[in-house]
């Protein structure tokens, strides 16, 4: 193998951190003041400013077996795919793809359960650019005859970016709306669904979310009782001073499924938050990490 990740950020250090033995992972980064940091999670690091076809990268196309995209597509497209679309096709050992996506391409389904034969049915301009993007790279990876698996994401939290940091900084807030919930992934279990998938070339469409979608008041709430401190006061959601993304955010609501990642033999380290955050706080590394991806909920 030889993998090449395109957008390094939270998730894709995540993947480095869980490398197998010589396996050469390479990953692109808009600033050099983040090599260290892709460096110190065992990613050969590739500046990249987004925009322009690069020297550096179409080399590393030359030899990538698998490619995991991680970067965030805009108005004008997948910026991965206009600058590097006829390159990657043109990859002459290249076999596998995995895109990053979110569990907002699916929209709000007041609470039910969803799961990947659920039809798109995304309501923000971010969850509308993700299924552009799902579909443009799977048009390209039909063309090239190589499986594609689209990775799509709950909340993504873990070391550096977890309710014990909100805590911590007097950000954190329990908002109360009734009935809502959400999923979460931790990003290690990011790492390893990307390896497992990636390992045996699988393609299709996978939900890399946890077991237990839950209000999000109550993460704060257990994440509290650890750390031996009050939670901060609920707070009405009807009534609460929010901005209009925090707003829309909290107008999907549903349950994610991710019973068909787990029949491929996958098992979550962190199958529920309660898990995740404990593990956390027993092993002390919540401060670290701190980043943001371009897929995170929060």
């Amino acid at each position: 193998m030889n993998v090449l990740i395109f957008g390094a950020g939270y998730s894709g250090q995540a993947f480095g951190r869980l490398r197998e033995g010589n396996v050469p992972v390479s990953g692109t980064t808009r600033s050099r003041d983040k090599f260290g940091r892709l460096e110190g999670a065992n990613i050969r690091p590739l500046l990249w400013d987004g925009e322009a076809r690069d020297e550096n990268v179409l080399a590393a196309l030359e030899t990538v077996t698998h490619l995991v995209i991680s970067a965030a597509p805009g108005e004008a497209g997948d910026p991965v795919l206009r600058a590097f679309r006829d390159d990657i096709l043109a990859a002459p050992n290249l076999r596998w793809i995995g895109y990053l996506s979110t569990v907002g391409v699916y929209g709000d389904h007041g609470g039910a359960w969803v799961d990947e034969t659920t039809p798109t049915a995304p309501r923000s301009r971010r969850s509308v650019e993700r299924v552009e993007a799902e579909r443009a790279w799977d048009a390209l990876a039909r063309e090239k005859s190589v499986p594609l698996a689209i990775l799509r994401l709950s909340g993504i939290y873990g070391p550096g970016r977890n309710a014990f940091v909100n805590l911590e900084s007097g950000t954190a807030k329990r908002l109360v709306k009734p009935g809502q919930v959400f999923n979460r992934i931790h990003g290690e279990d990011i790492g390893a669904a990307l390896w497992h998938l990636a390992k045996a070339d699988s393609g299709g469409i996978f939900n890399v979310t946890d077991d237990e979608p839950a209000p999000p008041q109550d993460v704060v709430t257990y994440a509290a009782s650890l750390m031996g401190t009050e939670p901060p006061a609920a707070i009405d959601f009807a009534t609460a001073d929010l901005s209009p993304m925090a707003r829309s955010f909290y107008g999907e609501n549903k349950r994610v499924s991710n019973a068909k990642l787990k029949a491929t033999g996958f098992r979550f380290r962190f199958p529920d938050y309660r898990t995740a955050l404990d593990a956390l706080w027993r092993e002390g590394n919540w401060r670290e990490g701190a980043g943001r991806s371009p897929i995170s909920q929060s």
